[in-house]
């Protein structure tokens, strides 16, 4: 969203002003870099959209070259102002995992739509930046062609780690990110230097395997990609991995060392809206379109639709292995979206007995057209 006025003041405390105003905003590091994406980081995504492992993200290959090079983006820039506002969580995300009935929703999902809260202070500060100076700026927060977390490392907030997410020294790995770009030019920061060391702890934790090394991740195998990007039926072999994790998933940023130096959010809309009974995994089992939207109205869980979180859900169902969460389940086998439908097959099966499920698949199977139902039956 591009600014400009015809009021010029070029203040030589420029950079100064502007890490104070933004603090005053309300964002927690602030740091500014050249327009400029580094060739390895380039060809490093060639090489990852190459080998196709962004799965369905076709966003990502749609814009690649203005994603590569700023200029293309807006060729006037000249300085990317990068900062970032902390959402480290009052709790381990880790210690929800284990209650297996309650749904495990990532941290940065639990409150208000970050896009929401950052794009509203971001064009606060750059209402304010264009009153001091002459200039024209636009402000992206993921949902432009920017390549975030390179530009934030470059600007010095931190390093992308073996997770391939954002860590910082100050703020572990609870970051959001936003963009200011503008045609005026600030004295840009030192880059960030790479502190992962000998560490594996964020590869090694990963329900999946997803990284298929250090550094390189196979979203299309990341659960966070798959309950929340991936619009169809999820892959068979990595259903029962996905636990009760029925949007996103935390476990590589969570186990990071440098979370020991991370202070709680002082953000109030980050704050989490759901405790462990609303997020009963049988309750939510029951939402239909409209409670999907209520519940969910301010929150980014809203975007990916009432059937694909109801999908999560019933997988987490039958990965919790609960009798008393039968009868739930059954009320999804006549629902109007398939993949509703054969997600609740799927979960239904890793609970009853055979002679059970014999007398269920005769009530429930005359949908000769139902594909994806009928499979989901055959392959058990």
């Amino acid at each position: 969203m591009p600014y400009s006025t015809s009021k010029k003041k070029l203040s030589p405390n420029l950079k100064k002003s502007i890490i104070e105003k933004s603090k005053e905003i309300g964002f927690d590091v602030i740091k500014i870099t050249k327009p400029k994406v580094d060739k390895k980081n380039k060809d490093y995504f060639d090489k990852f959209l190459l080998e196709k492992l962004h799965g369905e993200m076709d966003w990502l290959e749609n814009k690649k070259e203005r994603r590569k090079s700023p200029k293309k983006l807006w060729n006037d820039v000249e300085s990317i102002i990068m900062l970032g506002m902390n959402y480290a969580p009052d709790h381990d995300p880790l210690e929800n995992i284990k209650h297996k009935n309650t749904g495990n929703i990532s941290v940065y999902a639990r409150g208000d739509d970050y896009h929401d809260i950052i794009k509203k202070k971001l064009k606060k500060l750059g209402r304010w930046l264009i009153q001091e100076i002459e200039s024209e700026i636009k402000v992206f927060v993921d949902t432009a062609p920017v390549m975030e977390k390179h530009l934030a490392q470059k600007a010095g907030i931190g390093w992308q780690g073996k997770h391939t997410n954002l860590v910082s020294r100050e703020f572990g790995s609870w970051l959001f990110l936003g963009s200011i770009y503008t045609n005026i030019t600030i004295e840009p920061d030192e880059e960030e230097l790479d502190h992962c060391g000998n560490c594996n702890s964020c590869v090694d934790i990963c329900p999946t395997q997803a990284f298929q090394e250090p550094y390189k991740l196979d979203a299309r195998k990341c659960i966070s990609y798959l309950t929340i990007e991936h619009k169809g039926v999820i892959p068979r072999n990595l259903r029962s991995k996905i636990g009760n994790r029925i949007y996103g998933c935390d476990d590589c940023l969570a186990v990071c060392p440098w979370n020991k130096f991370a202070k709680i959010s002082n953000e109030m809309k980050f704050s989490s809206k759901h405790n462990e009974k609303s997020l009963s995994l049988n309750k939510l089992s029951l939402l239909n379109d409209k409670d999907f939207r209520l519940m969910f109205s301010k929150s980014p869980i809203k975007r990916i639709g009432r059937n694909r979180f109801l999908r999560n859900v019933l997988i987490a169902l039958g990965n919790s292995k609960s009798l008393s969460s039968v009868s739930y389940i059954k009320r999804n086998l006549r629902d109007e979206s398939p993949i509703v439908r054969g997600a609740a097959v799927w979960a239904i099966n890793q609970i009853l007995k055979d002679n059970e499920l014999n007398i269920l698949r005769k009530k429930f199977l005359p949908f000769e057209n139902d594909v994806t139902v009928r499979d989901e039956w055959i392959r058990n």
